[in-house]
């Protein structure tokens, strides 16, 4: 399996440089070129920190959501041949080897393989904890299947089926509306318990809003499930991965 990361940044100049040190250290299969860092409109130079790095560096001239991050990276994954994305928030939140534990939960490449959190365990927030809770409630209810974790953005996503979803969300709603279309299209969905890192509250950085952003998830979930034609569509359109051992793509 032919894989990369793809580190969607935002305003984490102080923190992007520990978490490239880290998944290179912990997974020394990963070259700088095989990381591609992408920053969604930053001010404060985390650009730069991706280039000091010697990792591939994507810039969005203006904000415009992680989810809009994700497929800007996928879509540079796909043309550079890579059959799997392994994504990595810049927050420092998602330690390498937990990164190695989500790589590693599955050996196909066309499977969608989901981070598990337990955020209790872990100290987050309370905020976060009802929030995620909430979102798992409301998305397994919709999929029809029950989902441990809607929320975590450490995942290994198959790139072409992936991209092939069709997914609309632009911001935290692309991370619950692609695990919709993926059941719909009969993606495989495997989900691997994984350690989370929360710093103390006055050091935390965090762009999620825990009252905003669920609601934008729960508006994005009622119009995807209202758009079944795109749904069936994607069910039969969804390409595989090549086979272990095939030619990678040029």
């Amino acid at each position: 399996m032919r894989w990369c990361a793809v580190v969607p940044s935002f305003q984490a100049r102080a923190t992007l440089g520990g978490v490239l040190r880290d998944l290179l250290a912990e997974l020394p299969e990963l070259r700088k070129t095989d990381i591609i860092v992408v920053d969604d409109g930053s001010t404060d130079g985390t650009t730069d920190v991706a280039k000091e790095h010697g990792v591939r560096a994507l810039t969005h001239v203006a904000n415009r959501g992680k989810g809009q991050a994700l497929r800007t990276g996928m879509a540079e994954a796909a043309q550079l041949g890579y059959a799997a994305a392994l994504t990595v928030d810049a927050d420092g939140q998602h330690p390498a080897t937990a990164a190695r534990v989500v790589l590693e939960a599955s050996s196909d490449a066309n499977d969608l393989v989901l981070g598990i959190r337990d955020l209790a365990g872990a100290g987050a927030p309370r905020a976060n904890q009802m929030s995620n809770r909430f979102s798992n409630l409301v998305l397994s209810g919709f999929a029809g299947k029950r989902l441990r974790d809607t929320q975590c953005g450490l995942r290994r996503y198959p790139i072409a089926a992936t991209l092939a979803l069709g997914c609309h969300a632009t911001g935290y709603a692309f991370e619950a509306e692609v695990l919709l279309r993926a059941v719909a299209a009969r993606v495989p969905i495997v989900e691997v318990p994984v350690t989370v890192l929360y710093p103390p509250e006055n050091e935390r950085v965090t762009h999620f809003h825990s009252v905003r952003d669920p609601a934008k998830i729960v508006a994005t979930v009622l119009r995807t499930m209202a758009d079944v034609h795109i749904l069936r569509r994607a069910r039969r359109s969804v390409p595989r991965a090549p086979e272990r051992g095939a030619a990678p793509a040029e």
